[in-house]
Parts: structure tokens; C-alpha cells; sequence
């Protein structure tokens, strides 16, 4: 199972600095959003989250948003959740890629999770949490146990579709659950990994030759 860890707390950093970022990241910022007035207007959370004029509903002026908007949560539990499965889940994907491909997963399904939520349900603000990016983390997972068999245990590969399952079943029960933030980062995770998975494969067969 490759989802287990047994990392030392200063193991776990020198092997995960990406994660290990994220996650301080996230923290720090929900610290800052709380300290500032939580979900209030005009707080830390709006500044980083709601587009600020009324006829931009994509936030094509404003585009850093479709990043930052994965660094505010809606509440501590929604903190937690997300990073508990940032600091389990993300780590193999981490030491797989290496960090600046695995970073560039990280965020560009954050963004595509962002994307398609703000074109399926307009309005003046994105999703906000590190859902969409985490669902781009299950998303190459999805990839490797459904298309490169043989990289993942049958265990890790249930637990990826047990994920995911209760993912979507989970997003569309509760109304106040971004479903399509979810799903865009999963299909953009997917093919993102794909992509470097197939650049990765043309250049060791470049070197074979």
C-alpha cells in the first residue's frame, strides 16, 4: 500500500518539501483568513476569492484568483479534511514526479477544477479550497492503475477508486460541495499526468537508441 506512511515528522519534510509547503501554506493562510474576519467581505478570504467587479463572472481580469482561491477554506473542517488528504495521499504522486512536475499537476488542476466550475455554475467567486488540486492528485492515480498496471499494488489501485467513488458520491448529496471543481481536477490531473507520463517514456526511448 503505498498510501501508508511511515515517515519520521522531519523525514516526511525532507522527502515531501512540496507537500510539506502546501500544507504550511494552507494553514498559514486559514490562520490569516480567521485573524482577518473569516468569510466576512472585504477580509483576507474576498480578497483572495471573489472576483471584485460584477461584469467579469469569469474572472478574466482577476486570474491569479483561479490560484489563490485554492489556499482559502470555507471552515476548520474543511481545512482539515483537505489537508489530511494532501498529506496522505499526496506524497507517492511527489517522489513519482519529482517536485516542480508534481507542483505544476498540483496547481494546473487546482486551476482546471477552477475553470470548469466557473463556466458550469457562474457567479462572482471560484471554488474555494485545495479540492479541486487534491482531485488532480486522485486523477494521475486514476491514470496509473487504470493505463500503466504494474506501477501500483491492487490495494493502492481500491483505494484510489474507493476515493473517488465516495468523492462524487459525497459532492452530490451535499449541496454546498463544488461537484465540478472536483471533477474538473480529477480529468485534469488525469491528463496532465498522461502527458508527462508520455514525454517521460519518448524521452527514455530518445536515450535508448
Amino acid at each position: 500500500m503505498i498510501f501508508l506512511r511511515y515517515e519520521s515528522f522531519r523525514g516526511y519534510l525532507k522527502s515531501y518539501p512540496v507537500t510539506s509547503v502546501l500544507i504550511a501554506l494552507n494553514i498559514l493562510m486559514y490562520i490569516g483568513q480567521m485573524a482577518s474576519g473569516g468569510m466576512n467581505t472585504g477580509t483576507l478570504t474576498s480578497r483572495f476569492l471573489f472576483f471584485q467587479s460584477p461584469l467579469d463572472p469569469y474572472g478574466l481580469e482577476e486570474p491569479w484568483r483561479y490560484v489563490t482561491s485554492m489556499f482559502v477554506h470555507g471552515g476548520l473542517q474543511h481545512l482539515l479534511f483537505n489537508m489530511f488528504a494532501l498529506l496522505v495521499f499526496a506524497p507517492p504522486l511527489e517522489r513519482l514526479l519529482g517536485s516542480v512536475r508534481y507542483l505544476i499537476l498540483y496547481l494546473l488542476s487546482g486551476v482546471a477544477g477552477n475553470l470548469i466550475g466557473a463556466v458550469i455554475v457562474t457567479g462572482t467567486q471560484l471554488s474555494l479550497g485545495a479540492s479541486g488540486a487534491i482531485y488532480g492528485v486522485y486523477g494521475a492515480y486514476l491514470f496509473i492503475a487504470l493505463l500503466r498496471k504494474g506501477m501500483m499494488d491492487k490495494s493502492s489501485e481500491q483505494t484510489v477508486y474507493i476515493i473517488l467513488l465516495f468523492g462524487v458520491v459525497y459532492s452530490v448529496i451535499n449541496v454546498g460541495v463544488d461537484l465540478w471543481a472536483h471533477v474538473g481536477g480529477a480529468i485534469g490531473g488525469f491528463l496532465l499526468y498522461g502527458l508527462m507520463d508520455k514525454r517521460e517514456r519518448y524521452r527514455k526511448d530518445r536515450y535508448r537508441r
